[in-house]
């Protein structure tokens, strides 16, 4: 009799057990990373746009935190995406430009550090760091589900004959899961709203678990495969609102992505209140570099990179600096602004945090969450680039640019010169001798 009460005690302790692990679980929050790509400093109006409209970006922005000193991973694509997954920076990664690299199945990535903790882990949009059938796929990179391009310079094609959902390939033949506007009348499908399609899917699958979203949207890059583009380059549906403007073909076209882009954030805002996860849910927005001067869309035009030196593929702070915003209700305070400086390979360290798990001790980064609540803040020594031989140190208020092996390293107060206009080196010997000293550290 005794040994079966201490057999039905041992079962109740393990249930108990069980029901506050699942507790524990559904406490941790959702994290949803937005990373759009080639949208500049200047292109949304929250950080100073005056032409575009995005109001339901600017919404978040006004909900929650907006970053003036946050940056990408890299000047292009490819190498901007490995340093956020893998919390390092350039100068710590195997390729420092969009050369192509598949990541063996053994990384440790934000994605699988999150799967290990508990979380549903999905992703849309641009992979590019592994082509079917190789160990660099998002499944085994901790990725539970997938949908979009694998292969980078497919991206660059709006309406392609298919994409990849997990290892499979999904045609695309106009007929998309779920309510679409504004498709193409065409027998094509816009990749661009079918993936968004799987992201609203996805969350709508996993809303009562803990889930990381990494909704990695491809506009407003311009096309450069060639394909069917309405706005030369800018390769979008139709130019809605934009149509009768007296603007250059492009600029109509770039126009419309960023409508399109800022209403279907609007929709995935309501999802989240709809689904009653809205206050469980940290949202963060960014863009993978500065912006384009690509498909006839001319930076200036909009202002793209705003009061910023530089755009896509430069080292100058219009290359590398980028809109960032957080929004989680009742966690960040409201219409707050920080001047933190952060990058890329801040957020897996913030992730690891957010899932109460330890950060390897390799990485670059620190996390950026104390600053999200509004507690102290740990800073960075210095924040670092290389795009082959070029290479940047950012340290406070001081920022060294070298341009090419030839060249002199150049240095520049940011706190009184943010558009890298008055290169001070000569003032400064001492300042250029420590940032070459930690170029020639990472160039190895």
């Amino acid at each position: 009799m005794l040994k079966r009460i201490h057999i039905v005690f041992f079962f109740i302790c393990l249930l108990l057990q069980q029901h506050l692990k699942s507790e524990e679980i559904k406490e941790l929050p959702n994290i949803i990373y937005i990373m759009v790509d080639d949208m500049g400093y200047g292109d949304l109006g929250c950080y100073g746009q005056k032409t575009l409209k995005t109001p339901n970006i600017d919404q978040i922005a006004k909900e929650g935190m907006r970053f003036t000193d946050h940056y990408s991973g890299h000047t292009v694509c490819r190498p901007s995406r490995l340093v956020l997954l893998t919390g390092k920076h350039s100068g710590n990664t195997p390729i420092h430009g969009n050369t192509p690299y598949t990541l063996p199945e053994s990384a440790v990535t934000v994605t699988t550090l999150l799967k290990e903790a508990g979380y549903a882990t999905g992703g849309v949009g641009k992979w590019a760091l592994g082509l079917p059938k190789t160990e660099g796929v998002p499944s085994n990179q901790g990725f539970d589900y997938w949908f979009g391009y694998l292969n980078q310079s497919r991206a660059h094609n709006f309406y392609p004959e298919y994409l990849w959902e997990n290892e499979e390939p999904y045609i695309l033949s106009g007929n998309v899961e779920g309510p679409m506007k504004n498709v193409s009348t065409s027998r094509e499908t816009y990749s661009h709203d079918v993936m968004h399609v799987k992201a609203l899917n996805f969350i709508r699958r996993h809303s009562r678990q803990p889930f990381f979203l990494q909704a990695h949207y491809t506009i407003p890059h311009t096309n450069n495969e060639g394909g069917r583009a309405t706005g030369n380059g800018q390769e979008v549906p139709d130019h809605g609102e934009f149509a009768k403007r007296d603007w250059p073909e492009p600029e109509k076209g770039f126009a419309a992505m960023i409508t399109r882009l800022d209403s279907d954030i609007g929709e995935l805002m309501a999802l989240l209140k709809a689904l009653g996860i809205d206050k469980n849910t940290l949202v963060i927005f960014t863009s993978d570099n500065g912006p384009h001067q690509e498909g006839g869309h001319k930076m200036e035009f909009f202002n793209s990179n705003g009061d910023l030196r530089g755009y896509k593929r430069d080292l100058y702070d219009g290359g590398i600096r980028v809109p960032m915003i957080a929004r989680w209700p009742g966690k960040i305070e409201a219409g707050t602004i920080s001047n933190h400086p952060s990058a890329f390979w801040d957020f897996l360290p913030t992730a690891c945090a957010l899932a109460g798990i330890d950060t390897p001790d390799d990485t670059d980064g620190i996390s950026y969450l104390p600053e999200l609540l509004g507690k102290p803040q740990a800073e960075h020594e210095y924040l670092f680039w290389r795009a082959g031989a070029k290479f940047a140190v950012r340290q406070g208020r001081w920022k060294a640019v070298r341009v090419s092996d030839k060249s002199d390293t150049e240095l520049y107060d940011l706190t009184d010169d943010v558009g890298e206009q008055i290169d001070l080196a000569g003032r400064h010997p001492e300042l250029v001798t420590k940032f070459e000293a930690i170029m020639a550290k990472h160039r190895q």
